[in-house]
């Protein structure tokens, strides 16, 4: 069951990144010769008006085929004003970069339905109290909550260490203990700690670990607008930041993950609760928009970076160029297809 939601997840995802590009298409005056639901055989198809709309056998995303575009065969030409080829550069770079932006607008919905139905966190109850630190002098105990900090009310682990982290000086903390409310004033120490990447770096903390309780979080539908751009934005600085990484090194290879691992976080993640499930379905979501954008010529951002060109220069790059540079990104696309599903069996393995 976990797999087939993985697999309706995925199909959705890329459907709607597809529909970002129909609809752009169809605003420029483009036409999109076929919209299919899958890949693979057709199993039903209607046409209405120059479209025609496909429902395939592998229902693992979609795709869109508009006139002038071709990627089997990419120096093919329409030559038609109704053709994706005979654009403007500004023109095809809105109906390259809608398809990215579409799955960056789904990611934002979703988010926003998750802060509506309620989503689990860590609560901010402390569980240790280190020696000698700023909270132990402070005299805070294990099973305090931290209710505030400098008067902005708290209602999760993370919301608490981000303002502590951003803090200058002393910090006043609201604190709840057996039904009575302290108000303590403790200065943060600046330590050495690692970060999600392996990397060490200087931050304030206080000295306190979490208890481990959840506490299961709800917004009003004005307050779910700014929680899912919030959510939105940090999802896109982890993915891009990671990608970061990844290219000076500082994360391994061996961490690129294939289509079975995917399929396999987003199952357990479908296990452990709705709100997981659509939470990690935004990031998902996400993680496509940004992979797409990279600029290798097999994807949205390497036409994007063709269009640029032609934009700035005046003039497209030559035939020679621009298929020996797309080639050149198929090859690329294939090989980091083929180390992430290397991965993936690795560890299957283990």
């Amino acid at each position: 069951m976990g797999i087939l939601i993985a697999i309706i997840v995925l199909s959705l995802l890329i459907f709607f990144h597809e529909l970002g590009h129909f609809i752009a298409a169809r605003i420029m005056g483009v036409t999109v010769e076929v919209f299919s639901i899958g890949f693979g055989k057709t199993l039903y198809a209607k046409t209405i008006g120059d479209t025609e709309y496909r429902i395939s056998a592998v229902w693992l995303g979609g795709y869109v085929k508009m006139k002038g575009q071709d990627d089997a065969n990419p120096l093919k030409k329409s030559g038609e004003p109704d053709a994706y080829d005979t654009k403007k550069p500004w023109q095809r770079m809105f109906i390259l970069f809608a398809g990215p932006f579409a799955n960056f607008v789904l990611a934002y919905v979703v988010f926003v339905w998750v802060a509506l139905i309620g989503f689990d966190a860590l609560s901010p109850t402390i569980g240790k109290v280190l020696e000698n630190s700023p909270a132990e002098r402070a005299m805070l105990q294990v099973d305090d909550q931290i209710i505030s900090v400098e008067s902005e009310p708290v209602l999760s682990w993370d919301e608490m260490s981000k303002m502590i982290k951003s803090s200058e000086g002393a910090i006043t903390l609201g604190v709840l203990r057996n039904g009575e409310i302290l108000t303590l004033v403790l200065t943060p120490d600046v330590s050495e700690s690692e970060n999600i990447f392996g990397e060490k770096e200087q931050r304030k903390m206080i000295g306190i670990a979490p208890s481990g309780a959840l506490v299961t979080l709800h917004y009003s539908v004005l307050e779910s607008f700014g929680v899912a751009l919030d959510k939105t934005i940090d999802a896109s600085t982890l993915v891009f930041m990671s990608l970061i990484k990844l290219i000076t090194g500082v994360v391994g290879v061996e961490n690129v993950g294939g289509i079975i691992t995917i399929v396999d976080f987003t199952a357990k993640a479908s296990a452990i609760g709705f709100a997981v499930l659509l939470s990690f379905s935004a990031i998902l979501s996400v993680n496509l928009g940004i992979l797409n954008l990279l600029p290798i010529p097999a994807l949205d951002g390497g036409h994007l970076m063709f269009a640029l060109y032609e934009q700035v220069r005046g003039r497209a790059p030559s035939e020679s160029v621009f298929y020996k540079m797309t080639v050149a990104g198929w090859g690329i696309l294939g090989a980091l297809m083929l180390l992430g599903l290397f991965n993936d069996i690795t560890r299957l393995l283990k």
